[in-house]
């Protein structure tokens, strides 16, 4: 019997051989494969802990941004106010001088001027701090991220601080550029409408658009974007002189300590966003809602009392009621208090929440939350 199994085992050898293997083969493979599976899974659920880690992230950034709008408005609506002071031409007029009918027109000029100015320097701030915060947000998710005992911050405090000041520019000598520019577009759009002359809602709105486009058309090289960012400025002057600024950068001589350099890195990189299209979409977006909502505003003092129960007048009754300029003016006056508020007003909620702002606040962070050799 064992002979007969010799000879059989002999005369199949190669078979078994072959067999046993491709039964090797076959162990090997599978333990290879289970192998590659684990590594793409951990390799998956790695990449989707970071995607969360990632978005709850830049959600909860997205909530300081808003929270930091809010913070600021006080500082804006004390700023135009300062600049732009109603309340003391108010008080002079209660006081009945001889001069009255030129008080009204100086009036009627500061109070259309600081309510357009608080509309567009509302919108600016908005996304001039989304741009700025995700920024900051996205470097500051590559630090945490990256090994600190090997790789340098790339958003250090001191930096943030020095490059967070930069909006300062927006509330002290830009806005009085732009404070300047938009009195001068109303002078031309209202200067010589009578204080007794009545308007209709439809007919304000009309006098705001043309505000809107001496201010935003006349002059095509100055941009809204240079009233938000010093540095605009410094970077023209440096492509008019034919400066290279990165050479500039490398020299000693200037001065500048590694945290101007990454300061004034984060600054070029704000002006690449603000020179984008995407920003001039988004900024107009705002503005266009911002201007809308003023005007949704007024028109609850142009509703007459037989329309008072309708919340959604037709379009016939935006002429359906005028009021003299006299009485406008007050009404126009007080919406910086609504404009400016720092508790979440219809006004900043349509800015703040605006899907177009959300979208290009998260384009913004993405492209500055994934490394460098990613992007490539």
């Amino acid at each position: 019997m064992f002979s007969s199994t010799w000879n059989f085992l002999k005369r199949h050898k190669r078979k078994f051989i072959f067999a046993g293997a491709v039964v090797g083969g076959v162990y090997f493979l599978g333990k290879y494969a289970q192998k590659k599976i684990r590594e793409i899974q951990e390799r998956e659920a790695n990449e989707y802990i970071a995607q969360a880690r990632r978005q709850f992230h830049f959600e909860s950034n997205q909530r300081t941004c808003n929270m930091t709008v809010l913070s600021m408005l006080p500082s804006l609506k004390e700023a135009i106010a300062t600049q732009l002071n109603s309340e003391s031409l108010t008080a002079l007029l209660k006081t009945k001088p001889t001069n009255k009918l030129e008080i009204w027109e100086d009036l009627k000029i500061i109070s259309f001027t600081r309510t357009i100015v608080a509309v567009y320097s509302t919108c600016m701030l908005v996304v001039l701090l989304r741009i700025q915060l995700n920024i900051i947000g996205g470097y500051l998710y590559l630090d945490n991220s990256a090994n600190k005992s090997t790789t340098a911050p790339m958003a250090p405090p001191d930096v943030q601080q020095q490059y967070l000041s930069s909006i300062q520019h927006l509330l002290g000598d830009g806005l009085i550029e732009l404070m300047t520019v938009v009195k001068r577009a109303v002078q031309n759009s209202l200067g010589d409408v009578s204080l007794k002359q009545t308007l209709s809602l439809l007919e304000l709105e009309q006098q705001i658009s043309w505000i809107r486009a001496e201010v935003e058309g006349s002059e095509p090289e100055r941009q809204l974007s240079w009233y938000m960012l010093y540095w605009l400025r410094l970077l023209c002057l440096f492509q008019a002189f034919k400066v290279n600024i990165e050479c500039l950068l490398c020299v000693q001589a200037c001065g500048l300590t590694e945290n101007d350099v990454l300061t004034i890195r984060l600054l070029n990189e704000t002006r690449d966003m603000l020179d984008s299209p995407d920003f001039k979409k988004v900024l107009n977006t705002c503005m266009n809602r911002g201007f809308s909502r003023l005007l949704d505003n007024l028109a609850t003092f142009f509703r007459s009392p037989s329309l008072e129960s309708d919340h959604s007048p037709a379009p016939d009754n935006l002429t359906a009621m005028s009021l003299p300029l006299a009485k406008i003016i007050p009404i126009i006056n007080g919406q910086i208090n609504t404009i400016c508020s720092e508790t979440p007003s219809h006004f900043v909620q349509d800015i703040l929440l605006n899907d177009q702002v959300k979208e290009f606040a998260a384009n913004v962070y993405e492209a500055f939350s994934v490394p460098q050799e990613l992007q490539k």
